[in-house]
């Protein structure tokens, strides 16, 4: 059974997290799958919008799992992969430790009325430092009492701030989510590309984020072609011939 699953619904991408039984858990593979689906997306012409959801109604997801612990970076937009298509976040049940790095990092966000947000890291001793970008984006205080008193934040709340966009009855997030995208459909994409681009060159760029494109950078060119030509070629004592991969 695929860690992520993707549905077509014409221009629309539905991308879910697909582990229910162990409520969404995010372990390796599901970072990776929802790397790869959100490059797929991209890269596709005829997709528009993307809805990031998950299977089963307890939980868009526990956050990393423990018994086999992510590269959550590969899974946040902006800095796993990067697309100037809008992703609108569909929640429900619990959102857990790195769900809320994953969600606060869409463009849009639709949650059902028990929806709650939880940051417990602190009360665990480990944190992989993504969730500090949320002061960016919600009110500083009550990012604050997310991330270090571990405050359970519901979805009226959350709205209340403006870090949820709209809040539905349950079981009915994936449907409003829906109704948003066609709307952004309906748009010139030339536009809401410009835009989202435009707002993300002016968004505050958390430690992380930065830390991350950096080891990105550095490790394209320890797994490059030229570094191994250019070893190669410092053994022979002769001039390397560089290609650029």
């Amino acid at each position: 059974m695929p860690a992520v699953t993707v549905e077509d619904r014409g221009p629309i991408s539905i991308i879910r997290i697909n582990r229910p039984e162990r409520l969404n858990a995010i372990d390796q593979a599901v970072a990776v799958e929802l790397q790869q689906a959100f490059k797929s997306f991209d890269a596709e012409p005829d997709k528009r919008v993307a809805i990031l959801s998950s299977a089963g109604n307890r939980a868009f997801t526990s956050g990393a799992d423990v018994n086999d612990l992510p590269e959550l970076w590969r899974a946040i937009p902006n800095v796993g992969f990067q697309t100037d298509k809008p992703i609108i976040a569909a929640t429900t049940g619990w959102v857990v430790g790195g769900g809320i790095v994953l969600v606060m990092m869409c463009d849009l966000m639709v949650s059902t009325e028990d929806t709650q947000f939880y940051y417990p890291e602190a009360k665990l001793g480990v944190t992989a430092g993504g969730i500090s970008s949320l002061a960016a984006r919600m009110p500083h205080k009550l990012a604050m009492e997310v991330m270090l008193l571990g405050a359970k934040i519901p979805a009226r709340r959350a709205y209340d701030v403006g870090f949820v966009n709209r809040v539905v009855p349950n079981g009915e997030h994936e449907t409003a989510a829906l109704e948003m995208a066609q709307q952004l459909v309906e748009s010139a994409p030339l536009v809401i590309g410009a835009l989202k681009r435009l707002v993300n060159e002016i968004m505050p760029t958390g430690p992380i984020e930065r830390m991350v494109a950096v080891s990105q950078t550095i490790a394209r060119v320890r797994q490059s072609d030229d570094l191994q030509e250019g070893i190669r070629a410092y053994k022979e004592k002769r001039t390397p011939h560089f290609t650029g991969r």
